[in-house]
């Protein structure tokens, strides 16, 4: 059914049609809607879950441990500082195997202090073992949810997952989305099967100590079970097509690609802008194209690669950057790429919620046609 409603309050209804039965969050702008929502949810009994009110982000964050390796459906949302907060535990969530949703109203990360939008927060976690979606639109971050649950919790995988959408931007904005019933969710995702859990008649261990004769294994284990998520999020986006019209079989997603000589790579809400641009510059005659990329972890170098193989240039917009060295979608962009001589310019944009307009975009499609890149655009003149 179409509605027109806030993002939050979206991702909230597709996180209420998943069935969690534990959800514990601590309320941080620009996430608090979310909670806030499903809050209500389980107080007017639309939602039959144990909602675990914390002092922290920590707090929170360790709660959906517990109750995940206890054998629960967990849900949990944060943001920026939040995030950093819960480094710890989103290290111990990943290396004991336990496939929680958690959404990330993407937020920059301070100091100095800004509750406005960039892609910083979740890009310091693609380490920690989580799954990584990151969302256009309300459309996309809503049926990511469904997604993220159902890859995570499949036993050939059974990690984390965030799901990403770009805070204020998407997460305040009111869109039409298409919202699917109980019934379809319920045929979509099943009831979730905890292959291990906590059971004081048959006990077990999360966890436990490692020395150095197991710990790489671990680390091993963790690191096959993200690439082998690939084929098992094909598959659940080939059947979410299949049941609801919306392809969400490729981690990657062309726009305008056929003929492009200069392909522009992104991810998140700011695709959109991008797709408006490039759509003014066909009608100059220029051969632009978009490539989106709609999962960062496991990174989809082999789609990535055949996707950029008929460019003459790729122009990567980072809105996160490594400092020191690059933004991080262009480090994976570069090392897809290593061997096809393909060059690769990294712009740095829109951190803290700077806006990215059509001229900046234009701006980048020129720079990387004259071969420069690795720069930042958009900076106030009185500091270049």
């Amino acid at each position: 059914m179409l509605e027109i409603t806030e993002g939050s309050h979206a991702v909230a209804e597709a996180v209420r049609l998943c069935r969690p039965q534990v959800v514990s969050a601590y309320p941080i702008t620009p996430q608090t809607h979310i909670v806030e929502a499903l809050a209500d949810m389980v107080a007017d009994g639309k939602l039959d879950a144990d909602y675990m009110t914390v002092e922290s982000e920590f707090s929170a964050l360790s709660a959906c441990l517990g109750a995940s390796a206890a054998g629960s459906r967990v849900y949990s949302a944060t943001t920026s500082q939040g995030l950093a907060l819960m480094f710890e535990v989103c290290f111990n969530v990943a290396g004991m195997r336990l496939p929680i949703v958690m959404t990330i109203a993407n937020r920059a990360l301070g100091a100095p202090l800004s509750i406005w939008n960039d892609q910083q927060d979740s890009i310091s976690l693609r380490d920690s073992g989580w799954l990584q979606f990151y969302a256009e639109d309300n459309q996309e971050a809503t049926d990511l949810h469904y997604i993220a649950y159902r890859v995570a919790e499949d036993h050939k995988v059974l990690l984390p997952a965030m799901v990403c959408f770009d805070g204020f931007i998407l997460s305040h904005t009111y869109e039409p989305v298409d919202m699917i019933s109980q019934e379809d969710a319920d045929n979509y995702l099943p009831k979730f099967a905890p292959k291990e859990r906590l059971d004081a008649a048959d006990p077990i261990s999360f966890g436990m100590y490692a020395t150095p004769e197991y710990y790489l294994e671990f680390r091993y284990e963790t690191d096959k079970a993200l690439k082998d998520a690939k084929s098992v999020i094909q598959a659940a986006g080939t059947e979410f097509k299949q049941m609801f019209g919306r392809d969400y079989s490729a981690m990657v997603e062309g726009y305008r690609m056929d003929d492009a000589e200069t392909v522009i790579v992104a991810m998140g809400s700011i695709c959109g802008t991008i797709k408006d641009t490039i759509d003014d510059l066909r009608t100059e005659g220029a051969r632009v194209g978009l490539l989106k990329i709609r999962v960062f972890r496991p990174f989809p170098s082999d789609e990535v690669a055949q996707a950029l193989k008929g460019a003459k240039r790729v122009a990567v917009l980072d809105k996160n950057i490594s400092l020191g060295a690059k933004g991080a979608v262009a480090l994976e962009i570069k090392d897809a790429l290593y061997s096809s001589g393909i060059p690769v310019y990294d712009y740095i944009v829109g951190l803290g919620g700077r806006d990215v307009r059509k001229k900046d975009i234009r701006e980048v499609v020129a720079l990387a046609g004259k071969g420069q890149g690795d720069m930042f655009v958009g900076l106030r003149k009185e500091v270049l």
